[in-house]
C-alpha cells in the first residue's frame, strides 16, 4: 500500500474463534493493495487472544467485540466511521476469503467511472476454482424451500438456472437485486441515503436486506472482472444453531418485505432478467 495516497479506503472483518491461517491469508492478499485504506477488525470472539497478533501492525485497527452483535451490527460500527471520516469506499470482507491481484484498486476504478453504483461485489470462485452462483434473483419463500430440497429435480434444474442466473455469460457485468456480503464494496454517500445493516439479522439475509434497499436508489453490480477465493461452509445446513439463526432471519426478512405476494419483488426480477 502507497502510505502517501488520500485514504478513500475503509475495510472491515468480522472475526469469530477465526483460524489463524484464514487471518493470515487475508492479510497477505490486502498487502498487494496499491490504494491506502485502513483495516478494521472486529473480533467478536470470546476472548482477545488475537490482540497481540495485530499490535503494531500498521493501518490495522483491533477492536474486540466478545458481545457478539452479530454481523451486520459489528459492520455497522466501522460503517459509520466511513461515514464520519468522509471515506469514499467501504469494504466488507469475510475473513475466508484471499485473492492474488489487486481486487480492490480494480473496483474502486469501476466505482468511480460509474457514480451510478452504490454496492458491487466480484466473482466468487471457490477454493478449486470453480464459480460459487452469489448473484441472485429476489428470493421468494418458494425459493429457499426448493433450494434446499433440490426436488423435484426437473424443477429445481430449471429454477435454480434462473433463480441464481447460471445462464448469464461468466464475464457479463451486470444489475443482480442480491449480492453476497462476502466481499462487497459500499459506496459511503450510498450508505448514507439507505442506512446500514439491519442489525435485527444476526447473520443470514443482512446482505439480501441491504442489497434490496441499495437497488432501489443505486446500481447493485456483478464484476466478475476481478475475482476472489472463498471457503463455502454453508454451515447452516451443518449445524442445528446455525439453521434456527437461518430461519429466524428468513422470517424476518419476509416479515419485512412480503411473503408470497410481493409486486415489487416480481418487478425486480423481471427487470434483472430482461437485462439478458
Amino acid at each position: 500500500m502507497n502510505g502517501s495516497q488520500l485514504k478513500v479506503v475503509n475495510i472491515s472483518i468480522v472475526l469469530y474463534n477465526t483460524s489463524l491461517g484464514d487471518i493470515e491469508n487475508i492479510l497477505s492478499s490486502l498487502n498487494r493493495v496499491e490504494l491506502a485504506y485502513v483495516l478494521y477488525i472486529i473480533d467478536n470472539s470470546p476472548s482477545d487472544t488475537l490482540k497481540e497478533y495485530f499490535q503494531g501492525k500498521e493501518n490495522i485497527v483491533y477492536v474486540h467485540n466478545p458481545a457478539n452483535p452479530g454481523f451486520g451490527a459489528s459492520h455497522n460500527l466501522v460503517f459509520q466511521k466511513s461515514i464520519d471520516e468522509n471515506i469514499t469506499y467501504h469494504f466488507v470482507v469475510n475473513p475466508d476469503v484471499y485473492f492474488n491481484s489487486d481486487v480492490i484498486t480494480a473496483m474502486v476504478e469501476y466505482m468511480n467511472a460509474n457514480s451510478k453504483v452504490g454496492m458491487m461485489m466480484p466473482q466468487i470462485l471457490n477454493l478449486d476454482g470453480s464459480i460459487q452462483n452469489l448473484p441472485k434473483l429476489l428470493p421468494s419463500p418458494f425459493s429457499l424451500i426448493l433450494r434446499k430440497l433440490k426436488a423435484p429435480r426437473f424443477l429445481y434444474n430449471r429454477f435454480i438456472e434462473r433463480y441464481e442466473l447460471r445462464g448469464v455469460a461468466a464475464n457479463r457485468v451486470y444489475k443482480a437485486p442480491v449480492l453476497s456480503g462476502c466481499f462487497t464494496v459500499f459506496r459511503v454517500e450510498a450508505l448514507k441515503e439507505i442506512g446500514l445493516y439491519d442489525d435485527r439479522f444476526f447473520m443470514y439475509f443482512e446482505d439480501w436486506d441491504m442489497s434490496r434497499r441499495m437497488y432501489e436508489k443505486y446500481e447493485t453490480i456483478y464484476f466478475p472482472q476481478v475475482s476472489v477465493y472463498h471457503g463455502y461452509e454453508s454451515g447452516a445446513n451443518k449445524s442445528q444453531r446455525l439453521f434456527k439463526i437461518f430461519i429466524d432471519s428468513a422470517k424476518k426478512y419476509f416479515n419485512k418485505w412480503g411473503w408470497f405476494v410481493d409486486k415489487d419483488r416480481d418487478n425486480i426480477n423481471k427487470e434483472t432478467l430482461n437485462q439478458f
